[in-house]
């Protein structure tokens, strides 16, 4: 995935390979597809759960758009932007909003980054599908309801930042339009103020999931936006903070972080020890090993981490194995909940305090910002609060490498468990809000047959608990979402047919499964399989296959939806789906 920052930077990036050791060495990688051809413009899919999340089709109210763009030659060029109003044939407070993200290319071209922001605070982030000649088109639906204090207000800038490079080469002109679709009237269902869960997103990550109501106040926590309004991170020292001040009547806080990674670290759960390249002299710099945390601090004191979801580009490792159903996530990246509230008691002191970012071991380079969802309390200018409990001990992580020459192995074991309590005395009482959390990650990378040969195999487990009782300790609420996402690649390379190619053999398993349990169950499962081949020269594909086979499955108390599809070689070749009730 490119997020260009300057023609040099871009050119050196497709150089050919040295040696197939180089090659298999810095595997996977991103590639440029060209030679599927189709009589007429193809859809590109994700698959998940459709929006709004019902059998039943449901009327919007009104509708209004956002930005309209063309996006061609935008490399080093500021962002797009537009001013936006709210609809005004249709005021809130509406039932839910939904965000949809079109886009069309035709032509030659890579896949590229995509961030929106609406006054600072992003709404989706997204990436490109790689066109063909005779052109592409897809749509992204997100649901956006849990930002309707800021869709309500005026005079703000809705901002899009995708860099593009258009010359004799790379022709495809991404053509944008995003549309707010606002629902008035008939209600949603939605959980308890102090619960929450997951109401059928893409991937059964917390990313979509919003409160009743959604929050008073969406604070952007990102950049001033000349480059986008993602902080940029590029090493372990790179620590970027916005400096913000808490209103004194908050008595909830959610930060919603928004990642993404890229060069060097776009795949960054395969890359080898820093050992293994020098030793090898081999002419990379994906280094630093597979482990990367991204963590978030006020004031420099560690407040919570997140262990980011690989998501595979269409242009990454073998692109004919992303069309037309693309990789989980590739369109509508996950963002992650970070329950703030047992911290409030640090800031809710009139003054200002930084919320700063950080990836341990990154390299250059990822795309981190935040959006910071404030519950007031209307009935007091100043609620009384306090931190009780904070458990944050160091990360628990063994690393074990063995390898002779380009062969070996590389394992990585990291854990850590943590807990934070706090309480907050409002008009709602006194209540005290316990978070913890506890993940495991296992990954393990193996090279065989000179380097040839690449297996990557990684496993993440994620428990989240969240707990609010009132002065009596009476359980008010209670939240537990356990997540498992495990990823497996393959890859082998072999000499090719023609001089100056080689083969690329690639075999990849990507599972999702996450349980919600609390006021409103749910489980959610995505699996998806590839495999295929390619013979490329620098990084241009040749000839090859791939297909790409997924089943994604929701349940709550009532509703329950399944969709399975199968791709080959760059068509549809089944798509099923159904609405059940529910035997949760």
């Amino acid at each position: 995935m490119y997020y260009i920052v300057s023609l040099f930077l871009f050119f050196t990036a497709i150089s050919p390979p040295l040696s197939l050791s180089s090659v298999s060495s810095s595997a996977p990688d991103r590639f440029l597809k060209s030679f599927h051809h189709h009589s007429a413009p193809q859809e590109f899919i994700e698959v998940g759960h459709p929006l709004p999340s019902s059998p039943d089709p449901v009327t919007p109210s009104c509708s209004l758009t956002l930005l309209r763009h063309s996006f061609a030659n935008t490399i080093n060029k500021p962002p797009f932007s537009v001013p936006y109003s709210p609809p005004s044939d249709c005021a809130r407070p509406w039932t839910r909003v939904i965000l949809e993200f079109h886009a069309t290319c035709k032509g030659e071209q890579y896949d590229r980054i995509v961030g929106l922001w609406l006054g600072g605070s992003e709404l989706l982030r997204t990436s490109t599908a790689e066109p063909t000649k005779s052109g592409i088109f897809w749509r992204v639906h997100k649901d956006v309801t849990r930002y309707s204090s800021l869709l309500a207000q005026s005079n703000l800038n809705a901002t899009m930042m995708l860099e593009n490079v258009v010359n004799d080469v790379y022709t495809g002109v991404y053509h944008v339009n995003c549309t707010l679709f606002f629902y008035q009237g008939k209600a949603v269902r939605v959980p308890s103020i102090l619960s929450s869960h997951d109401l059928g997103t893409k991937l059964g990550f917390e990313s979509d999931k919003y409160y009743d109501p959604p929050a008073d106040l969406v604070i952007p926590i990102s950049g001033d936006g000349r480059k986008g309004h993602w902080f940029r991170i590029g090493s372990p020292l790179d620590l970027p903070f916005k400096k913000v001040k808490f209103p004194r009547n908050a008595y909830r806080a959610v930060l919603e972080l928004y990642v993404s990674f890229h060069g060097n670290d776009e795949f960054w759960y395969s890359n080898p020890p820093n050992s293994y390249i020098k030793t090898n002299n081999l002419p990379t710099s994906r280094g630093n090993g597979s482990y990367r945390e991204v963590f978030v601090t006020i004031d420099g004191k560690f407040i919570a981490s997140e262990f980011p979801l690989p998501v595979i580009f269409t242009g990454g490792i073998n692109p004919l194995l992303w069309e037309p159903v693309v990789a989980i996530g590739a369109f509508n990246l996950p963002s992650y909940d970070m329950e703030l509230t047992p911290f409030l008691g640090l800031v809710l002191d009139g003054k200002k305090h930084e919320i700063g970012f950080g990836v341990n071991d990154a390299i250059s380079f990822w795309l981190v910002n935040a959006n910071l969802h404030i519950w007031l309390d209307h009935s007091s200018s100043k609620v009384q609060s306090r931190s009780s409990v904070y458990h944050y001990p160091n990360l628990s992580i063994h690393r074990a490498e063995a390898f002779r020459l380009l062969d070996g192995r590389f394992e990585i074991e990291a854990k850590r468990r943590t807990k934070f309590v706090g309480w907050v005395k409002s008009s709602l009482g006194n209540l005290t809000t316990a978070v913890l959390r506890q993940f495991r990650v296992q990954n393990s990378i193996r090279f065989e047959k000179e380097g040839t040969h690449k297996w990557v195999n990684q496993k993440v487990k994620v428990t989240r608990k969240v707990e609010v009782r009132n002065d009596v300790h009476n359980l008010i609420s209670r939240v537990t979402v356990r997540r498992r996402y495990p990823l497996n690649m393959v890859t082998s390379t072999i000499p090719g047919s023609k001089k100056d190619t080689y083969l690329l053999v690639t075999n990849i398993s990507h599972f999702i499964r996450e349980k919600c349990m609390g006021a409103f169950e749910s489980s959610t499962a995505n699996s998806q399989v590839s495999d295929g081949w390619m013979e490329v020269k620098d990084h241009s594909v040749l000839s090859g296959e791939g297909k790409t086979k997924q089943s994604y499955s929701y349940r709550d108390k009532v509703t329950c939806f399944n969709r399975d599809t199968a791709a080959r070689n760059g068509q549809l070749i089944s798509d099923t789906s159904k609405f059940c009730a529910s035997s949760f």
